[in-house]
């Protein structure tokens, strides 16, 4: 068996062996603590509230994801009370107490691990049945297993929504965790923070999260803002505007020095500005019904966006929790990391997938490994039939126009074809090279389930654009021939005088093999803290944080393993 079992997620029981010493009147329970024999036995009351998998007292009383870990934590102890003594709590158990009240400035719900109901039951301790003792334990165990997995590989598993990211490669050994670095620690805080994401991206989240917390409780009403009809430019007047700079300070976007009256000047607009800059509007200045959309959501309604973007952090494999190359589809940009520093070399625009017509670019995590200079564009057999039939049928010569060919499966070339073979995948058609191709002149390749990667675009006019979700679930590069610099800057031989030759005078379909692999997440945080410390916002263009949402709302048991994880229909290459 794998020594790293996922916390708080079961496969199946683990083998737990019990370490007994030959005179049998002291055992050790697995982290070096004594037991004596002459302790209170409540292994009866232990073996039958864990083996339910059900504890009425919990906020979630079902916790059958955690049974089989419930179990072999009981086990590895003897069935021996873990959290208290004497029927006091030992200092693990305040502390972790503390950690479920306080915990939604880590992005999650104190009320998932019972916060509200452990004074009361601390308080009965003292007068408490051996039954009450052990269920006390195992709520005890319950939640703080459930806390522990949490923090290190999130609530719900990622394939539930169909994105490809293994977050099962994280499990570790929760019993023995538990066991070994918390119930006897004198740090709690330092071991269970030790299992969150590693990673400045996250922390930076989760400070700004506090950030928020604090802003929300400073400011708990957010009454909406007067709606206008039409954009207010510098000059005009706006009858909101003390209240729109009094909120505009409180978000940090203005400083001292309110303006008089209700006149929008130019100082005003340049406050605008700098908010329409975090939050993924048009940089104009004017004060128009989408600025002011975004002016009345208040901090209490942004929480909810850095805790879904938390929870993705979480589900990230370690290997690309600093990956140098990371997409963030609500923002439509690509930022391009330093491998070894970690620090930022550059970031562009991009574009990305339709939220009609299904065509969403997916989350995932995979490996950029190759390159291709000049690429055909091979139409998928769902665009050919949906998009290419049609004007075929209407006009035979259609494809010749518009610079298209048609090849059968060895690639070899077909003169003799119709709509209908078409349409029914017969025959392929792929655009021709050149900067005409809707591929552009370099297409970047990271194989994955979905048929999405990264490729240059003629279509240069969109990037244009404060909202930029145009394809069929590829993404669109602003500056692809900077990015095939980067990419090949470890292989001397591609200068960049040869990877320009190459994009606009070299061969078709030049395949570039990558010397080292490199990782890439396609990732999805509506709220994110730029490099400069700004903290930004964007709408949730595909509803994932809705998705996510709508799930946590249901409580525990998560969904975790799916019988089959189905992927969603290949977006395809895009056009």
């Amino acid at each position: 068996m794998n020594g790293r079992v996922l916390g708080g997620r079961v496969f199946a029981a683990a083998m737990i062996a019990v370490l007994v010493t030959a005179g049998g009147c002291k055992r050790k329970h697995g982290v070096g603590k004594t037991l004596e024999t002459f302790s209170p036995d409540y292994s009866n009351q232990l073996q039958q509230l864990d083996a339910t998998g059900n504890l009425p007292i919990l906020r979630w009383p079902n916790y059958t994801d955690y049974k089989n870990y419930v179990q072999n934590f009981y086990a590895m102890r003897e069935y021996r009370l873990a959290w208290t003594r004497d029927k006091q709590p030992v200092k693990a158990t305040t502390d972790v107490i503390h950690l479920f009240q306080t915990i939604d400035r880590k992005g999650l719900n104190p009320e998932d691990y019972d916060a509200d109901r452990w004074p009361q039951r601390l308080a009965g301790l003292s007068s408490a049945s051996n039954d009450e003792l052990a269920k006390f334990d195992i709520a005890m165990t319950v939640c703080t297993m459930r806390l522990i997995s949490d923090l290190h590989i999130g609530r719900v598993n990622p394939q539930h929504f169909d994105f490809d990211v293994n977050a099962l490669g994280k499990r570790y050994d929760l019993p023995t965790f538990l066991a070994e670095n918390v119930v006897d620690s004198e740090d709690v805080v330092s071991q269970i923070a030790s299992v969150e994401p590693n990673s400045d991206q996250y922390r930076a989240t989760e400070d700004a999260l506090g950030k928020y917390i604090d802003m929300a409780k400073a400011n708990p009403q957010w009454d909406p803002l007067p709606a206008v009809t039409k954009p207010i430019l510098p000059g005009g007047g706006y009858p909101g505007l003390q209240a729109m700079w009094q909120r505009l300070t409180i978000l940090g976007d203005a400083q001292q020095g309110a303006p008089q009256g209700n006149e929008y000047t130019a100082k005003v607009a340049d406050v605008v500005k700098h908010f329409q800059h975090r939050h993924g509007l048009e940089e104009n200045g004017k004060l128009g019904p989408q600025t002011i959309a975004a002016l009345n959501i208040s901090p209490a309604v942004r929480i909810h966006q850095f805790q879904d973007t938390l929870e993705r952090w979480r589900w990230l494999p370690d290997e690309f929790l600093k990956a140098p190359l990371q997409v963030n589809l609500p923002e439509f940009v690509l930022r391009v990391h330093d491998p070894v520093t970690h620090k930022l070399d550059f970031s562009m625009r991009v574009v990305v997938g339709q939220f009609i017509g299904q065509h969403q670019t997916p989350v995932f995590t995979q490996k950029m490994k190759y390159i291709v200079f000049r690429p055909y564009w091979t139409v998928t057999t769902n665009i050919a039939r949906k998009e290419i039939a049609p004007h075929v049928a209407k006009d035979p010569g259609y494809l010749g126009k518009k610079n298209f060919e048609v090849v059968n499966a060895q690639g070899q070339p077909v003169t003799s074809y119709n709509a209908d073979s078409i349409a029914q995948g017969r025959v392929i058609v792929r655009e021709k090279p050149g900067p005409k191709n809707s591929l552009g002149l370099v297409k970047f390749m990271f194989p994955n389930q979905y048929d999405v990667y990264m490729h240059s675009t003629p279509a240069t006019q969109l990037f244009a654009n404060s909202k930029r979700d145009f394809s069929h679930g590829c993404i669109r590069l602003q500056e692809p021939e900077k990015l095939a610099n980067w990419v090949l800057q470890n292989q001397p031989e591609w200068t960049e005088e040869k990877i320009h030759d190459a994009m606009n005078n070299g061969p078709d379909n030049k395949t570039v093999v990558l010397k080292q692999p490199l990782p890439v997440v396609i990732f999805y945080a509506t709220a994110l803290v730029a490099e400069d410390g700004d903290i930004h916002f964007y709408d949730d263009v595909y509803q994932y944080d809705k998705q996510l949402e709508d799930v946590l709302s249901k409580g525990y048991p998560y969904p975790w393993f799916k019988e089959e994880v189905k992927p969603k229909t290949a977006p395809g290459e895009t056009v």
